[in-house]
């Protein structure tokens, strides 16, 4: 049995999906008992467990060959990240009552900075799990592709999309959502002793100006990328709603300057088949 969290998402579906398809039994955990059914007609087990209630999680848990963690983001945190500290604390806790056989955790590259960002989220996680006396396998993908449906609409129908990541000529790693999916998976079904670290990045690296010239070929009419000024970012996530916007622009710093990176050596590094214009057609599609 392998239990997955956050199935009825992009990542966690693919996981599940995956592991499926190879007739292997599958327990989703989710938040909302309104989503069970499309599952369990798939083979699923369910759970129903909030990712900060250890005992649920417990028993979610319980008799997993392999369990996958895909915590969830809070995208605004508050000072000391409260919000991720108590999931953390509570996946610790069951999975140690549990003691499934392996653990693979969706984390992110750049989880080894030491400055504090958005990600730093990952870093504490990892860290937590580090503690633990079972195999754990940290997957570390890079900026996700599908973070591109911010720009459909300004894309199709302004012919622009305004970006973060900057200078517009720098190439980032990214990475479908589907790859990172079907790796975890993967790495459900093999056996290791320890922690390992696993990197995974698209089969070329991206950069805004990629991604304008993607959506102008699949439009049919020219798209260009425009660098957000750095000065204007606060006040534009603060009108988005963020009340602490800091870890977010650090994050994009991070990025830009180049310390959120990989950490490993690029010959042992995992390349996924998707590639930009696949996705893009994808959010296009769905956008319509």
């Amino acid at each position: 049995m392998y239990v997955i969290t956050g199935i009825t998402g992009k990542v966690g579906g693919v996981v599940a999906r995956t592991l499926l398809s190879k007739n292997l039994s599958v327990r989703g955990v989710m938040r909302n008992a309104d989503k069970a059914g499309e599952w369990r007609a798939l083979g699923c087990e369910v759970a129903i467990a909030e990712m900060d209630d250890a005992g649920a999680l417990a028993e979610a848990f319980k008799g997993a060959k392999g369990v996958f963690i895909l915590p969830p983001s809070d995208f605004d945190p508050a000072p000391g990240f409260p919000i991720a500290c108590r999931i953390i604390d509570a996946l610790v806790r069951a999975i140690r009552s549990a003691e499934p056989e392996k653990v693979v955790c969706l984390s992110t590259i750049g989880a080894q900075a030491s400055q504090i960002n958005l990600l730093t989220q990952r870093t504490l996680m990892e860290k937590a799990l580090n503690g633990l006396e079972l195999p754990v396998a940290f997957l570390r993908p890079g900026w996700f592709m599908e973070n591109c449906a911010l720009d459909v609409v300004s894309a199709s129908e302004k012919g622009v999309i305004q970006s973060f990541l900057q200078p517009l000529d720098k190439a980032i790693p990214m990475v479908a959502t589907a790859d990172v999916g079907k790796l975890a998976a993967s790495l459900l079904q093999q056996n290791w002793t320890g922690k390992r670290v696993v990197e995974l990045e698209g089969p070329c690296r991206v950069s805004p100006n990629d991604i304008a010239s993607t959506f102008s070929q699949i439009l049919g009419r020219p798209v260009v990328a425009e660098a957000v000024a750095r000065h204007a970012w606060e006040t534009l996530f603060r009108e988005q709603g963020h009340q602490f916007p800091s870890p977010r622009m650090q994050m994009i710093n991070g990025f830009n300057e180049g310390w959120i990176c990989f950490e490993g050596a690029e010959d042992v590094r995992v390349i996924g088949d998707t590639r930009l214009e696949e996705v893009l057609r994808s959010l296009l599609k769905a956008g319509n």
